[in-house]
Parts: structure tokens; C-alpha cells; sequence
């Protein structure tokens, strides 16, 4: 059986990190390509993998630019413009070994708009698209709640260096409890993945930066009418983060675009609730139309 490899390649000219699923003999589907979310990384999609190995699925994750191990993005630049390009990169590279010649994008929170994004353009060998908990539409107060975690406040307002173990722990514990419904629940093993990437006062820092700059670019990013792949919306109904009645811009505007929602799950159902995230995975590839010709 196959086993989740990681390594690290240049995607669209950007270092960066894949976590790859390449079974020896693939199902004749579409290659998942797995979008994190804000100050995430790829390691978010560890337990989701671990499901799809079983199935023989094709799937890869990456760092997106500016988080996990991936170079860090230009300063001086729109932030999703960057997303958007490194995405379409991301895209026709996998798209190019796919089994059938395309792609599934799945993105939470962040990653979710990004894949939005990508699907307006009819040009992208995307076979369908799963946001979960997309960022750019009900936003709520996601950065406050971030940046006002007592946890990350603790960092910022020390006035002495805290430890890099100190800081982990408490970005861990900020993690635990905007990301999931069920803090506790959490695997050990994923927030120590989360807070290897953001583990001194200087990462928070500058994580908190980006966190600045995306609020206006996330206030209207979406062209939905321009959408015509299959769409299936994944929300936990728990999520504190981005608000599931958000969902409902997208059944609006995209046709045939359906949702799910998970109950008693947060804003990170590929973490809090993978089972149930695989199977809906699972279910949206077998619904989706043969390979679409793109012009």
C-alpha cells in the first residue's frame, strides 16, 4: 500500500513542500490537490491523507507561499494574486500526471478562496472544486479572534523573550481553540505539526502581518458567476472562524454548487473530522461529469 512521501519542489517558480500519495496503481481519478489554510500548512491534511491512502487515491498537499516551509511571499504585492499564481502552478504540474489529465481542488479557510478563485478560470484543468469554511465571503471577525486570542496576546505582550517551546505551546493552544469545535479532541500530533511552523515571536509576528494585509483582499475576491466546474461547499456548523451562512452567496450564484454541513465540527473539519470530510470526497468524485475538454 502507498505511503503519504514528503519532499520539497519549486512550484510556479516558489520553494515549496508537497506532501504526496502517489499509489503505485491509481483509481482513474482526478489527483486531489489540498489547499491550507492561514497560518497552516500542508501538515493539516495529514489524517485526510492517511484516509485516502486506503483508497488509492492520487493526492498532493502543499505549503502555500508564506506559510509552513514555502518561500515567504513578496511584501510589496497583493497577497491572493501571489496565491492565485503559485495555485495555477500548482494545478497544471499535477494536472499534467493526474490519472485522468485533472484536477479536484480542495482548500479550507484560505485555501478554499484560493481554490474559488482558481475555478474562475476556465482555462485550469479542474475537474471540481471542495471549499471547506472558504475564507472571502462571512468572514465574522476572524482576524480579531486570531490576533485577540489570549494565547497569541501572551506572546506578543511578554516583555521578556519567551522560550521557543513557551511559544509553541501557546500557539497551540490558540489553535486548539479556533480551529476546532472539540479542543481536546485534537490529535497531539497535528497541533505539534501546526506549531513547528509557527514557533517563535517572530513568526507570530509576521504571520499576524499577512493576517493585516489579507483583510481588505478578503472583502470581495470572488467573480462566482464565472464558475462553471462542479462545486461542493463543506462547513463545520461549529465553525467560529468563517460563518457557514456564508455558504449561501455560493448556492446563489453557482449553479448546481451544493453544501455540507458537518455537525458539532470547526473550522478545520480535514483535522477535527476526516472520516467524514474522505467520504464526502469520495462521494463528490463519483458524482462528477467524465473530464471536461477545456478550450
Amino acid at each position: 500500500m502507498s505511503r503519504v512521501t514528503e519532499r520539497e519542489a519549486r512550484v510556479g517558480g516558489v520553494r515549496t513542500r508537497l506532501l504526496e500519495l502517489r499509489p503505485g496503481e491509481p483509481r482513474e481519478l482526478p489527483t486531489l490537490l489540498l489547499l491550507h489554510g492561514f497560518s497552516d500548512s500542508a501538515d493539516t491534511w495529514r489524517p485526510l491523507l492517511e484516509r485516502l491512502r486506503r483508497s488509492r487515491r492520487t493526492a498532493v498537499a502543499v505549503d502555500l507561499p508564506g506559510f509552513g516551509r514555502a518561500d515567504r511571499l513578496d511584501r510589496h504585492s497583493p497577497i491572493l494574486p501571489q496565491l492565485d499564481r503559485f495555485a495555477a502552478a500548482a494545478i497544471e504540474r499535477e494536472a499534467a500526471v493526474s490519472p485522468t489529465g485533472e484536477v479536484i481542488v480542495v482548500g479550507n479557510s484560505l485555501g478554499g478562496c484560493v481554490a474559488m478563485r482558481a475555478a474562475e478560470r476556465a482555462e485550469l484543468p479542474i475537474a471540481g472544486i471542495v471549499p471547506i469554511a472558504p475564507a472571502g465571503l462571512d468572514m465574522a471577525g476572524w482576524f480579531a479572534a486570531i490576533e485577540g486570542a489570549w494565547a497569541i496576546q501572551t506572546i506578543l505582550r511578554s516583555p521578556l523573550p519567551l522560550p521557543d517551546a513557551a511559544v509553541r505551546g501557546l500557539v497551540g493552544e490558540a489553535y486548539r481553540r479556533l480551529a476546532a469545535h472539540r479542543p481536546r479532541a485534537l490529535p497531539a500530533s497535528q497541533v505539534a505539526a501546526f506549531t513547528s511552523h509557527v514557533a517563535t515571536k517572530r513568526d507570530v509576528v509576521r504571520i499576524l502581518g499577512t493576517g493585516r494585509r489579507l483583510r481588505s483582499e478578503l472583502r470581495d475576491p470572488f467573480a462566482l458567476g464565472r464558475i462553471r466546474c462542479p462545486v461542493l461547499v463543506v462547513w463545520g456548523e461549529r465553525d467560529r472562524m468563517v460563518f457557514p451562512a456564508g455558504a449561501q452567496r455560493i448556492l446563489d450564484e453557482v449553479p448546481g454548487a451544493r453544501l455540507e454541513l458537518i455537525p458539532d465540527c470547526g473550522h478545520c473539519p480535514q483535522v477535527e473530522c476526516p472520516d467524514t470530510v474522505a467520504a464526502l470526497l469520495h462521494g463528490f468524485t463519483a458524482a462528477t461529469p467524465d473530464p471536461i475538454h477545456h478550450l
